[in-house]
């Protein structure tokens, strides 16, 4: 059981100078599951996560900057800088950076998405400080190399090449497309072909200088971890590179907008010749701070979540039209997304459509059965519980939390919120949304008369 608690020291230098500011935000049992955050004098939030039964740490660096930062020009950089950014530094080299996690086991990696970036290292307790060092270097002292710029080009045009090749995980990009446009949030976080063809090391260097600042930066540690020796440690990396020079700076707040969807019935179709047709049909959802979210993902999981879901039981169970059939949401700071996909044979496309589309309108008008949000809700706080049983997971959750929201919420508040969804909730989410007239997107071989036809679905 973890509690809240405020209580905040400040450390300050020999000549009265404030050097850091440290709270308690989660306070657990006997030290499990404390969650302790320091911010640096130049901006840098340090959040912790103690876990002391376990013997691995993941350490994580979060940057705020996603493909949404991008200008059309530079579609791809956010990306394309995170590949650069395991070529080289000072230091070390690309092949130093990678022996360096492989000679002790650990584990390595970064993603990128559109509104975040997140750097990481998983390895045994012992051995946090080295992957502190790895990291906080990486992130700090990219020497982001021409040559490095021009190799790596053709390793993102083999990602996209891989992308383009799974339509099923295409046809995602599609849908933002044709709910946002050509818009930040509308384009692929990978770029195009064009735009990786066409950045150049100039331009991938000033973005870096202008978003991994330290105001922009999250430092996130999970596992058996002691919150001052992270801090200690990271502090010493930072100040090295000089990156802690802005004695007076403050963390970047969490982004905010109010960004409108109008994409009613709008119909996309990318023709190839695949086996099967792919689509996503969905409408407007919701941002990531809206207080109805828990609801929506009750709404969802019953939806769409699961063997025992409407969509899995009416399309695949009952009639055996598809194999894959899920709802799914895309929380971002001002908008939302949700979405229905499937994938099917292409004669069976309309078919499909017509009973996903039946179930969104029966359950806006009609709300799910008591029995279902029962069975949702147990589902989604089970599934919440087992998705954080490691290290990275909770360095993710914490991570992520103080970028995106600016607090921390503990697993028992979250399950206590998901336990509180009722099912007048749930149906007033579900009438506001699923009501909206929806959008289509389709990947597949749809002759003529079946691309006719789409708009179907829409009306």
């Amino acid at each position: 059981m973890t509690s809240r608690s405020s209580a905040t020291t400040a450390r300050t230098s020999s000549e009265g100078r404030a050097v850091a500011r440290t709270q308690t935000l989660l306070k657990g049992s006997n030290g499990i599951g404390t969650v302790r955050r320091t911010v640096l004098p130049g901006g840098l939030r340090i959040v912790t996560e103690t876990l002391p039964s376990v013997r691995s740490a993941t350490f994580g660096i979060w940057a705020n900057v996603g493909s949404r930062d991008e200008t059309p020009t530079l579609n791809g950089a956010t990306h394309y800088l995170e590949h650069l950014l395991f070529k080289g530094t000072a230091k070390r080299t690309a092949l130093d950076i990678s022996s360096a996690i492989d000679a002790v086991g650990g584990e390595m990696n970064a993603f990128t998405a559109k509104e975040y970036t997140c750097y990481y290292a998983r390895v045994l307790d012992t051995d946090l400080p080295l992957a502190i060092d790895v990291v906080c270097d990486m992130l700090t002292g990219s020497l982001i190399a021409p040559e490095d710029v021009d190799a790596e080009r053709g390793v993102i045009l083999e990602e996209i090449a891989m992308t383009e090749d799974d339509p099923g995980d295409c046809v995602h990009d599609l849908f933002a497309h044709t709910m946002l446009g050509d818009t930040p949030l509308g384009r692929p976080v990978l770029g195009t072909v064009d735009t990786i063809n066409a950045l150049n090391r100039g331009q991938i260097a000033r973005f870096y200088k202008k978003h991994y600042d330290p105001t922009h930066l999250v430092v996130a540690a999970a596992g058996n971890v002691d919150h001052a020796t992270v801090v200690t440690q990271v502090r010493r990396a930072f100040e090295k590179a000089g990156a802690l020079s802005r004695t007076d700076a403050v963390p970047m707040a969490p982004r905010e907008g109010s960004r409108t969807l109008r994409a009613a019935g709008k119909v996309e179709l990318l023709n190839r010749k695949t086996e099967q047709a792919h689509v996503v049909l969905g409408m407007p959802g919701l941002a990531r701070t809206d207080e109805r979210r828990w609801a929506l993902g009750v709404l969802n999981t019953a939806l769409g979540g699961g063997m025992s879901s409407r969509l899995f039981q009416e399309v695949r169970e009952k009639r055996g039209l598809a194999y894959s059939v899920y709802s799914y949401t895309s929380g971002f700071a001002d908008c939302g997304l949700f979405g229905v996909y499937a994938g099917c044979r292409p004669n069976q496309v309309h078919d499909v459509l017509k009973i996903c589309r039946d179930e969104l309108d029966r359950v806006a008008t009609h709300g799910l059965d008591d029995d279902e949000i029962t069975r949702a809700i147990g589902q989604l706080s089970g599934s919440t519980v087992l998705g954080l049983e490691d290290t990275g997971a909770l360095m993710n959750r914490i991570g992520k939390s103080e970028l995106c929201w600016g607090e921390q919420m503990s697993v028992d508040d979250m399950l206590a919120r998901i336990g509180e969804v009722t099912p007048d909730d749930v149906r007033e989410v579900a009438g506001e949304l699923l009501s909206r007239r929806p959008s289509l997107s389709v990947i597949g071989p749809l002759k003529d008369k079946q691309a006719d036809r789409l708009d179907e679905a829409v009306s």
